[in-house]
């Protein structure tokens, strides 16, 4: 019989402090997320030096907590996983330092989890993933679609060209005055509103890329062409139509997909998986082509390190191992 692995996992590449113990890549034993939302949002948004600087103060503190809430000492970890990349690379190097450290002195080994892998495996703490599967990543800084034939296999199909879905989401919020963080509202305004805006449909196309560039900058022109006439904007119906373009791309798209590659497994992966309408969507067509999807619970989209800790054990029985030189990247392509 296999001993259980207990992976501790470190996530720090954007503005949470997040670390998590996690048995097996499925079971949470503990995680402690130290958000920074309420500080960024006095100035609109995430910025870089606050985060990386509220990340140095705070992931001591929270490792500690995490071990305390497990009722677990360094000794019960089996490795460590840490988010290396992408993200804000102030905030990145605060992680991998500590993780490094802990490797270190525990003598643990060192497993390496791109970010996007992270979000991919939250499904599985949600339920075990079956492969072969299509993931559709949408977050703040991506949108991708990713075929896998089996675990810590990653073969991307496709991905945005310009703009993420989740900062489109943003953008669209600050053009129509929304409080940051802005996304989760518009979300919730389109729901008060009807389909009255006349939006293209981005980059409808045969390819399995995707393009929010041009919806965005339709709704910049829109905006400003309604107030030069002295017209005021239905924030709510603006809100619908800009949804239900973004969720009628994403579907049209990854459907296709799904048949194309003759797959009949989907999970959905990233913050804007938290998007209701993206949900409900999704949920919909999957049950009534004969899908199986997983969304992750709502706590585990955004960023966390349970879902570092979850890929962290994949990874680790992949054999994947860093050493003490593991450097931070802002950019770096999934494996």
């Amino acid at each position: 019989m296999k001993n259980d692995v207990y992976i501790l996992g470190i996530e720090s590449s954007c503005d949470e402090t997040s670390v998590s113990i996690v048995k097996n890549g499925e079971e949470d034993i503990a995680t402690v997320v130290l958000s920074q939302m309420d500080t960024h949002a006095n100035y609109g948004g995430v910025v870089p030096e606050i985060a990386s600087r509220m990340h140095v103060e705070n992931i001591t503190m929270v490792i500690e907590e995490c071990l305390n809430k497990a009722n677990m000492t360094m000794d019960d970890i089996t490795a460590i996983a840490v988010t290396y990349g992408p993200g804000l690379i102030g905030s990145l190097l605060v992680g991998v330092t500590a993780a490094k450290t802990l490797a270190y002195v525990y003598n643990k080994p060192l497993v390496p989890v791109h970010h996007i892998a992270g979000h991919i495996y939250a499904n599985n703490l949600t339920k075990k993933m079956t492969f072969p599967l299509i993931a559709l990543v949408v977050s703040g800084g991506h949108t991708e679609l990713i075929y896998m034939k089996d675990n810590y296999s990653f073969e991307k199909i496709g991905g945005t060209l310009d703009d993420a879905v989740g900062e489109a989401y943003d953008k669209v919020a600050r053009i129509v005055k929304v409080p940051y963080p802005g996304g989760p509202l518009v979300d919730k305004m389109s729901y008060q509103g009807e389909d009255n805006y006349d939006l293209p449909l981005p980059l409808d196309d045969d390819s399995y890329n995707f393009s929010f560039s041009g919806l965005k900058s339709a709704v910049i022109n829109l905006v400003h062409n309604e107030e030069q006439r002295g017209h005021t904007i239905n924030k709510e119906d603006l809100a619908c139509s800009f949804q239900k373009r973004v969720v009628d791309i994403l579907t049209k798209k990854t459907m296709r997909a799904l048949e194309h590659y003759n797959v009949k497994n989907m999970i959905i992966a990233g913050g804007v998986a938290a998007n209701s309408g993206i949900r409900t969507k999704f949920t919909e067509l999957c049950a009534s082509n004969g899908v199986d999807l997983t969304i992750p619970e709502f706590k585990y989209c955004t960023d966390n390190a349970t879902m570092i800790a979850a890929a962290g054990f994949f990874a680790y029985e992949k054999g994947k191992r860093a050493g003490l030189d593991l450097k931070a990247k802002a950019n770096t392509k999934l494996e």
